[in-house]
């Protein structure tokens, strides 16, 4: 949970990532629904109906619902190939995403109360969502990817859409390895340990891991990397691309809950924007060294 004196950090992920989402979300179904209308209604329509769906299982507020469904609209509108279909977009990673979390966090659940680690009956709030998908959204939004291209900073999108996706593809498999391995670690493992000093920790201290959870997270990491690849039909550089920048956001995540956030610097919102923007970095990395021809 975030500590109350560092909520402004949650306020300022939320402010950071949806003016250029709703710019984008706005501007793309404009666009979209004149030249190409089934495009925008695909995309809003499977964009709602997962929202609706992750407030109906409890998964998300009301709130964290809504900006989910907007960062998915950016996402899928991001990610659009001919000949169209939904399914070919990054609607099925966010999909992939969402039920492996949802499943997760229902696991062991009166085991984790008895801890005090559970997550809220209500579902997770809309700084959690913005903290965890913000950067795949930002990454991959129109408005800052273009500036992106434009700097060459990611030439390979100008020639590749699945290389476009591939920062926030690793981005959302960040996301899932962190909350994969968080939710189940307290459920398959024991005592978990440091990742600084290796000494036992109790349950749900931050930059505490486990074997069980650790593994469990690098296979989330995977199978999101996996979805996503397929969906957009990338090569199997670009899986190891996203899967390996995915497990190294997971260990950088461990390491700021073990440093920074257990100083009370950052919250845990800012521990997750953080990690999923290193998972993001380390892509744009290895794509600046990777053969076109390999994607």
């Amino acid at each position: 949970m975030s500590r109350p004196k560092l909520l402004w950090q949650s306020k300022t992920i939320l402010l950071l990532v949806f003016p250029f989402v709703g710019a984008d979300v706005v501007l793309e179904t404009r666009w979209w629904a004149s030249q190409m209308p089934v495009v925008a209604i695909w995309t809003l329509s499977l964009s709602v109906l997962l929202g609706l769906a992750a407030f109906k299982v409890r998964s998300a507020t009301a709130g964290a619902a809504l900006a989910g469904a907007a960062i998915t609209t950016s996402l899928m509108f991001a990610t659009v190939s001919f000949p169209y279909a939904p399914w070919k977009t990054g609607l099925v990673p966010v999909l992939v995403l969402l039920v492996m979390t949802a499943l997760a966090t229902r696991v062991g659940r009166k085991h984790k109360e008895s801890l005090g680690t559970a997550e809220s009956k209500r579902g997770r709030g809309a700084a959690q969502v913005a903290a965890n998908l913000g950067v795949a959204a930002l990454v991959s939004n129109g408005l800052v990817l273009s500036w992106m291209v434009e700097k060459t900073w990611l030439p390979a999108a100008k020639v590749f859409p699945a290389a476009a996706f591939c920062l926030g593809l690793a981005a959302l498999s960040e996301a899932a390895a962190d909350t994969i391995s968080s939710e189940l670690g307290q459920v398959l493992s024991g005592s978990p340990r440091m990742i600084t000093t290796f000494q036992k920790a109790e349950p749900g201290t931050d930059g505490a891991i486990s074997v069980g959870g650790t593994v469990v997270g690098i296979v989330a990491a995977g199978l999101v990397a996996a979805s996503g690849t397929w969906a957009l039909e990338g090569g199997w550089w670009m899986l190891a691309v996203c899967w390996g920048a995915g497990v190294f956001g997971l260990i950088f995540d461990s390491l700021l809950g073990a440093t920074l956030e257990r100083r009370g610097w950052i919250n845990n919102d800012a521990v997750n924007f953080l990690s999923t923007a290193s998972a993001a970095g380390v892509a744009l990395g290895l794509l600046a060294v990777v053969p076109h021809r390999l994607f």
